[in-house]
């Protein structure tokens, strides 16, 4: 079954990849570092490449919320913190330049049918941090949204909750001030349960995130090494069960 679609201007979809090869393509894009999941806002008035996009960047296990005209993003994004937008320009009411101003500094990528060469330089000098012409190819947005997410995104040196310490530079783990011996997945583990923290991961997307998409073991072993990570960090309590999901690390900031 082909799922990784590309749109073209005149209404096609292109299938560029076929399904089994999806994951693999992510996992070469993002196996730098642990994976920060991201509040993505989605501004694209045709409905099936609004629909596609969402799709493809929910694969990577990113939240995104879709509108399709820029009265409504507006409205969004005076009452909501967005990590990124992904921003058509020929919107109606307001278009994505207008949208863009009041967009509260979140970092942008264009999209647009427009290739002169102006409309791009327009978009970058209001502060865009990319731009794409349509038709484009999904994974090269997907590999966009990644980079601009790692320049932007703050990301932290460290994370403390009561007596516990995690040192993300030196992967290094403290209870009490004492390091805490953890093997290298029950600390991908919990570094992945820290940078989502208060967001619910299923067993199966904490399965990719940690051992890989083509891991041969089952969501038991997620089981077995949230076990440990509890008993080892004393985290009974704040690493909470999802009744028939997954995991949540409560944390109260």
């Amino acid at each position: 079954m082909d799922a990784f679609l590309c749109p073209h201007p005149y209404g096609r979809m292109k299938s560029i990849l076929q399904f089994r090869n999806i994951f693999e393509v992510y996992f070469l894009l993002f196996e730098k570092g642990v994976q920060e999941l991201a509040e993505i806002l989605i501004v694209e008035d045709e409905l099936s490449i609004n629909e596609l996009i969402r799709r493809n960047l929910s694969l990577t296990g990113h939240h995104c919320t879709q509108v399709f005209d820029g009265l409504s993003a507006v409205k969004l994004l005076e009452n909501g913190k967005f990590d990124l937008i992904v921003l058509d320009i020929m919107l109606p009411g307001l278009d994505g330049y207008q949208v863009f101003e009041r967009a509260f500094g979140t970092p942008t990528i264009f999209l647009t049918a427009k290739s002169e060469l102006t409309d791009k330089l327009k978009g970058l000098a209001m502060g865009a941090d990319d731009y794409l012409t349509k038709p484009f190819q999904m994974l090269e947005l997907a590999a966009r949204v990644e980079a601009v997410l790692r320049r932007t995104k703050k990301v932290e040196a460290e994370f403390t909750m009561g007596n516990l310490k995690c040192d993300f530079n030196r992967h290094q783990v403290f209870l009490n001030g004492t390091v805490v011996e953890c093997t290298p997945k029950e600390y991908e583990l919990l570094e992945v349960l820290i940078r989502n923290r208060n967001i619910a991961l299923s067993r199966e997307k904490l399965l990719d995130m940690v051992w890989g998409y083509d891991f041969d073991g089952g969501t038991r072993t997620v089981d077995v090494h949230i076990q440990r990570l509890r008993h080892k960090l004393h985290l009974e309590e704040q690493i909470r069960t999802v009744y028939k999901l997954g995991y949540r690390l409560e944390v109260h900031e």
